[in-house]
């Protein structure tokens, strides 16, 4: 697992993109990175459902969940599918629950906070589309850092300066 320190990716791009400092991490990984797969969705975690059983290797899952404070989009059981199929992190722009669980599971997560209600599966949602959320854009194929300091997006992949 490649480690990130996105301080010293700002000292070394400039120009990425840096998200809105209201995320906080919840999962096992604190620092995690890698390519965009985007999910849109409101209180509807089936696509999130969906994507945990494909191959993440190299890859982040970012949830556009418009920012509800009424539903998990994440939780316990598809953060550990999640991992084992090689994610590297899963960013959500709502709420995750099962925290002591996610706080072990060799994962990324960052979220904007916990909920102990869980989503209805209605199977609606978008895979793949450009979502924007915390002032940045997130475009599917792009790159996404994330460790204990922020979030940044960039159009094309980082490499950690020496």
């Amino acid at each position: 697992m490649q480690h990130y320190v996105t301080p010293d990716l700002c000292d070394a791009y400039p120009d990425v993109a840096v998200v809105e400092p209201m995320f906080s991490n919840f999962g096992g990984h604190d620092s995690f990175g890698g390519q965009i797969v985007t999910v849109k969705c409101h209180e509807d975690n089936s696509i999130v459902k969906e994507q945990v059983d494909q191959d993440g290797t190299g890859k982040v899952m970012v949830v556009d969940g418009g920012g509800s404070m009424r539903r998990a989009l994440l939780g316990d059981m598809l953060a550990e599918k999640a991992a084992k199929n090689g994610w590297e992190g899963i960013i959500v722009y709502g709420c995750v629950r099962d925290v002591d669980v996610l706080a072990q599971t060799p994962l990324g997560i960052q979220a904007l906070a916990s909920h102990p209600m869980k989503t209805d599966k209605r199977g609606i949602g978008d895979l793949n589309v450009v979502v924007t959320f915390a002032g940045v854009t997130f475009r599917p194929g792009e790159f996404v850092y994330a460790d204990n300091n922020g979030i940044i997006v960039s159009p094309v992949a980082l490499i950690m300066p020496e």
